[in-house]
């Protein structure tokens, strides 16, 4: 199982920072942060993909053709917390070392977007101390990891146990000559 995990993980991990960076680099060049979260979702799900294959090949090679839910799961769950480990630690470096003012660009951008919605002057008021204070909190390292880890983790742990219940099997698949 562990070389299931470490490969699929790492193939997913390598899939998504490399999504990653190409995105944020597109919004951070041009400011134009529209479409972004597609392409970044698009990623994860394209990269978890990887799961069902881990999970599939897992069964089939290594287990005689059976794996139960929790056994799936947990591949498909230790598989996402590689690749949202090298997700995480792939924003870090880049953030830090290449985009450092991401954040001071993106909340202009975010509170530009709320005055131009047509929010009232109270409703406007709320989302642009709520944008500023989460800007202020991505200022702490501790919280940059948090909240990089939740973009990501979420979309992994779904397509696990999507992957677990379809994949599942309890009594070896009989095939007929």
């Amino acid at each position: 199982m562990k070389k299931y995990v470490i490969t699929f993980g790492v193939i997913a991990g390598i899939i998504v920072s490399a999504m990653m960076v190409y995105s944020i680099t597109s919004c951070y060049n041009s400011l134009d942060f529209e479409g972004s979260e597609v392409i970044g979702y698009s990623s994860m799900i394209i990269a978890f993909s990887f799961i069902f294959v881990a999970i599939k090949n897992y069964r089939d090679k290594i287990s005689a053709g059976i794996i139960s839910f929790g056994k799936a799961f947990r591949i498909g769950l230790l598989i996402t917390l590689v690749a949202s480990t090298i997700y995480v630690l792939v924003w870090l470096v880049y953030f830090y070392n290449f985009v450092p003012d991401f954040m001071d660009k993106y909340t202009a951008h975010a509170i530009q977007q709320a005055k131009e919605s047509g929010l009232s002057a109270i409703e406007l008021k709320d989302q642009t101390e709520q944008i500023s204070g989460m800007s202020k909190m991505y200022k702490n390292p501790l919280f940059v990891v948090l909240f990089t880890y939740m973009e990501i983790m979420p979309v992994g742990l779904i397509i696990s146990v999507i992957a677990a219940l379809i994949l599942k099997r309890n009594t070896p698949k009989v095939v007929t000559v």
